[in-house]
């Protein structure tokens, strides 16, 4: 301590003493020192070498598939913890043959008592030893089984995903404690102040008319009693089949992840039977179109000191296309340059401030709560919806607004507006693919659907190769379908189906116009 000291009383400030302060002082003010641009190189400084990305090799998805089928696929990414997980080709669309909801059941259900374990209690306890938590998500399409924990647990968590998708016990205490936790959930459904999941719903239903993703995402409250270990192992020797499963995984070595698919994964006989399958529903889905309202009163949805006013949700969609078709990223690009949100948002360009539905129906219209593009994309078929909420006196204003935005994304597109919206698309992809887990869902649904993966780079270049001429190709196609509309509320003033389609067709997208005799 005392040499460090007497280093810094000698050797600090011994230059400021010999030269005197103001030397010093000359220097560090600039008088001194080389006129350089920021721009340029320092002279004298040594060149900078900066570290270099190996190859591009290291950071692919790699695919392999073993003897019965199950695809095992892993992304390479530094970390001690690790995110793996089964994502299962079975979800509502898949429910056409079988009672409406199973697949809701089998969210609920996912991580309890198994072969191997008793209880969900010890599963917990085994994934805490290794830092781990386990979450199961069912969309229209998938069913995912996921766990991140730290990646020298691999063995433990692949043995653990094995035994809950393949032995669950489906005991009647567990089945009879899922039937209340739907019914719960269809409760919350109807009383949230978000009325977005309930509205995707009916979307959906009018777009697809009873079938395929078009079924409904939850179960109806008449299906909860009928739904028993029957029912669940019927569908689950049909659909739990390894040639409609892939194991993912982000941050772990593809060849352990390989050895511990062929250990715990192969040759494995699942609790249900290894009967061969009689009833996959192929089904191509089907676009229909058409509207499903609900007239509810939303006057008291949301109680307090400053209680959300009573509004009228509408949402129309057209359909789109398959996220394997090439206008997809057209379509991509179409939605991010639409944009929107709600009537408050703090917050500049990079929070889509500058998007259309901002700039045209926000900012001109200060009545309208909400207006939000949203894209739903599946392997056969796409859906590009609006939802916008207003008071319900205002309805028919806020539809001829919509449709007259639906026709306007047929018109000119500035260059300005174009980048803005490419640029932002791929900040937004990069952005999220930050993420562990969210690259493992990418990883494992893009090998679920092409047994391959585009990679970021790719995907940016895609982006970027689109033109106004191909925004403007799409939307033209896409308003050549009839209309599916979503209608939540007090919907006196909602305009008939006819005319919202009549709109959709004009070159102005306005609604016909009515002529009363009374007022």
């Amino acid at each position: 301590m005392a040499a460090a000291v007497a280093w810094l009383r000698r050797g600090a400030w011994g230059p400021a003493r010999r030269c005197g302060l103001a030397a010093a002082r000359s220097y560090s003010g600039g008088g001194s020192y080389p006129n350089v641009s920021l721009t340029c190189p320092l002279p004298g400084v040594p060149k900078a070498v900066f570290a270099a990305a190996e190859g591009r090799e290291r950071f692919e998805t790699r695919v392999t598939v073993l003897e019965n089928g199950l695809r095992v696929a892993s992304q390479n990414k530094f970390g001690q913890f690790c995110t793996v997980g089964l994502l299962i080709n079975s979800g509502s669309r898949h429910e056409a043959k079988y009672l409406s909801g199973i697949a809701h059941f089998l969210e609920k259900l996912a991580f309890s008592s198994t072969a191997q374990f008793s209880s969900k209690d010890e599963i917990l306890l085994t994934l805490e030893k290794h830092g781990g938590i386990c979450d199961c998500q069912a969309s229209r399409d998938t069913i995912m089984y996921a766990v991140s924990a730290d990646a020298r647990g691999l063995d433990t968590v692949v043995n653990l995903l094995a035994d809950v998708a393949l032995q669950p016990r489906l005991s009647d205490e567990e089945i009879e404690m899922t039937r209340m936790a739907v019914r719960f959930e269809l409760e919350d459904l109807n009383m949230r102040p978000d009325p977005e999941p309930l509205l995707t719903e009916m979307i959906h239903a009018a777009a697809y008319r009873e079938n395929t993703v078009g079924l409904k995402r939850f179960c109806p409250v008449e299906n909860t009693d009928k739904i028993d270990r029957k029912v669940l192992h019927s569908y689950l020797s049909n659909y739990y089949t390894p040639d409609r499963m892939v194991l993912a995984g982000v941050g772990i070595e593809h060849e352990q992840l390989v050895e511990c698919a062929k250990k715990y994964l192969l040759g494995v006989e699942p609790v249900w039977g290894s009967a061969q399958t009689k009833e996959v529903d192929r089904s191509v889905a089907q676009y229909t179109g058409g509207i499903v309202k609900v007239e509810k009163d939303m006057s008291d949805v949301s109680l307090g000191p400053t209680p959300i006013p009573e509004l009228t949700h509408i949402m129309i969609g057209l359909e789109s296309c398959s996220f394997l078709e090439e206008d997809f990223i057209p379509f991509a690009v179409l939605n991010m340059m639409m944009g929107g949100g709600g009537s408050f948002s703090a917050g500049g360009p990079g929070k889509g401030m500058f998007t259309r539905l901002y700039l045209n129906v926000l900012n001109r219209h200060h009545w309208m709560y909400n207006a939000t593009s949203y894209h739903h994309s599946y392997e056969d078929t796409g859906l590009l919806c609006i939802h916008a909420s207003a008071d319900p006196k205002q309805v028919r204003e806020m539809v001829e607004i919509i449709t007259r935005e639906f026709i306007l994304m047929a018109g000119a597109i500035g260059e300005v507006e174009l980048e803005r919206a490419k640029t932002q698309l791929k900040s937004m992809l990069m952005m999220n693919l930050e993420s562990r887990p969210v690259i493992f869902e990418d990883v494992g649904r893009q090998v679920l659907a092409t047994n391959t993966r585009k990679l970021p780079h790719e995907l940016c270049a895609l982006i970027s190769k689109v033109k106004s001429t191909d925004i403007k190709r799409v939307v033209t196609k896409m308003l050549r379908k009839k209309p599916a509309v979503a209608a939540l509320g007090d919907l006196t003033d909602l305009p008939a189906y006819e005319h919202i389609q009549e709109a959709l067709c004009s070159k102005d997208g306005r609604l016909p116009r009515l002529y009363r005799l009374f007022r």
